[in-house]
């Protein structure tokens, strides 16, 4: 069957060769628009583009073909995109070569070349993200952004205060525009649904927000700001004005009392989701007693009766988790991250004995590099009460629980897998955190204990488990994965 003569694919009219190239993925448009400047000009017909995902940067080192790629895409659909996510990772692949012996970065170390190398990174950074905001300036159906900044380390190691920008970025002026294309874009919007900005370095001020349109500000039902900025990104003044808001997502020092009374206002849809990031380096500027107390919870709730809550914590101690897991939070995720600190007994005690009907999501982390000879960290005080056990048992709605860098003795284990069942839909428990009691003999009389801990948990699941080898499965950047699962947690609403 001829296809290139005078009938067939040439002959079809404009309108039929779209609709049959809607069909394809993103990535495989991309590569039927070489074939001819006919499906080149019908490739980029704005309705094949109403969403654009894509990542920039990573691997081992600078990418410094991506910006063209870039460019050329925002150009073709940066005026009438409608649904644009983008992760910008430029500094990810210059993080290797100057991995210490320790792990960590020294920015001061004998590495003449170090200082050229970030400013690079940055500047790759900066371009990028100025392209993509000029293509979105005069961009009217913009409904959903979402931005991500992978520069959170330039924060934790100090390279942003060991290289300036206002030294490598021509006296702040990149940075300046960026802050004014930012603000320019909510200005024109005129449909804006969904507004996510996470660590991107030097975009999002607390005066951003007010220079968002009226219309958008009425159409807005997510909204997500987040840096490592001693000022609120989310000024309640402005919370006044989103009245469609359902789903939320900053700071937990950032959520005073007041912004909870705001929501709880008839004049406010009732709000979905809310999701906290709670960082122990934030703590010392920004004090705990402005969070929400126990009553603000209950009024919250009375009005948002099916707002679900999702927590990161992030090295925090545990008197200050005790301090803000109020009895009224409807808690429905929580994460734990640490590196310094561990999460005690008793907030597990207290989460198990709250949140026993909402909690679905319990996640355990600790870094591997804080272990020393005596192994990982025992959360129980008596073996036979274990609190995760007990956890298992009260909250019968759980369905994920991850846990590393946690001693978990493996008969709890197995009577976790027994109380929840196939409920349990994930249970990621890695190799090197379970240990067995030598008293356990009945259990386990066989030679190899792990192949008796395989079959009793996958019987008590109800299918097939395994001990979590590969940890790196888990052990993502925090404020990367608290980004993506709460973008998850949000698109569940």
């Amino acid at each position: 069957m001829a296809l290139c003569g005078g009938v067939g694919a040439s002959a079809l009219p404009s309108e039929l060769i779209v609709h049959i190239f809607s069909f394809l993925p993103a990535r495989d448009k991309l590569r039927a628009s070489a074939v001819c400047s006919r499906w080149r000009e019908c490739l980029f017909y704005p309705a094949l583009w109403p969403q654009l995902k894509l990542r920039l940067g990573g691997g081992s080192g600078p990418r410094t073909d991506e910006t063209p790629k870039l460019e050329f895409l925002m150009r073709k659909f940066g005026s009438f995109v409608r649904e644009l996510q983008l992760e910008f990772a430029p500094v990810e692949g210059y993080l290797s070569p100057l991995q210490g012996v320790d792990g960590g970065m020294d920015p001061t170390g004998d590495d003449q070349q170090l200082p050229g190398r970030w400013r690079d990174a940055l500047h790759t950074y900066l371009e990028q993200v100025l392209c993509v905001l000029r293509s979105l300036r005069n961009n009217r159906n913009l409904q959903k952004l979402s931005l991500y900044g992978d520069t959170c380390i330039l924060h934790e190691e100090g390279i942003v205060d060991n290289i300036p920008l206002n030294q490598c970025e021509q006296e702040g002026k990149k940075i300046k525009e960026i802050k004014q294309l930012f603000e320019e874009i909510l200005a024109n919007s005129r449909q804006l649904k969904w507004l996510s900005s996470a660590f991107m370095l030097g975009m999002v001020t607390p005066n951003s927000l007010s220079a968002m349109s009226n219309l958008s500000a009425n159409t807005l039902e997510h909204l997500s700001l987040l840096d490592n900025q001693i000022p609120s990104l989310i000024p309640c003044i402005e919370v006044h004005r989103l009245h469609n808001l359902r789903s939320l997502a900053l700071d937990f020092c950032d959520f005073t009392s007041e912004m909870c009374r705001i929501l709880s206002t008839s004049d406010h849809l009732p709000l979905h989701r809310l999701s906290l990031l709670l960082n122990s380096t934030a703590l010392p500027n920004k004090p705990l007693d402005v969070t929400p107390s126990e009553k603000d919870w209950q009024v919250l709730v009375r009005h948002s009766a099916n707002l679900r809550v999702y927590i990161m914590a992030l090295d925090v101690r545990s008197q200050d988790l005790l301090s803000v897991l109020k009895p009224s939070l409807p808690l429905e995720r929580i994460h734990f991250d640490s590196y310094s600190t561990c999460t005690s007994e008793a907030v597990v005690d207290l989460i198990s004995r709250q949140y026993l009907k909402t909690l679905t999501h319990f996640i355990l982390m600790r870094d591997l590099m804080e272990r020393d000879d005596t192994g990982f960290p025992d959360l129980s005080d008596s073996r036979n009460e274990d609190p995760l056990v007990i956890l298992a048992w009260r909250c019968t709605r759980l369905s994920v629980l991850v846990i590393h860098g946690y001693t978990v003795w493996a008969h709890n284990l197995i009577a976790i897998s027994r109380l929840r069942g196939s409920n349990l839909k994930v249970l990621a428990v890695s190799e090197e955190s379970i240990d067995f009691d030598q008293d356990q003999h009945l259990l386990f009389q066989e030679e190899d204990p792990i192949h008796n801990l395989i079959e009793e948990v996958s019987s008590g699941l109800g299918r097939p488990w395994h001990p979590m080898v590969d940890t790196s499965v888990v052990l993502s950047e925090p404020t990367q994965h608290f980004y993506r699962e709460m973008q998850r947690f949000s698109e569940g609403m």
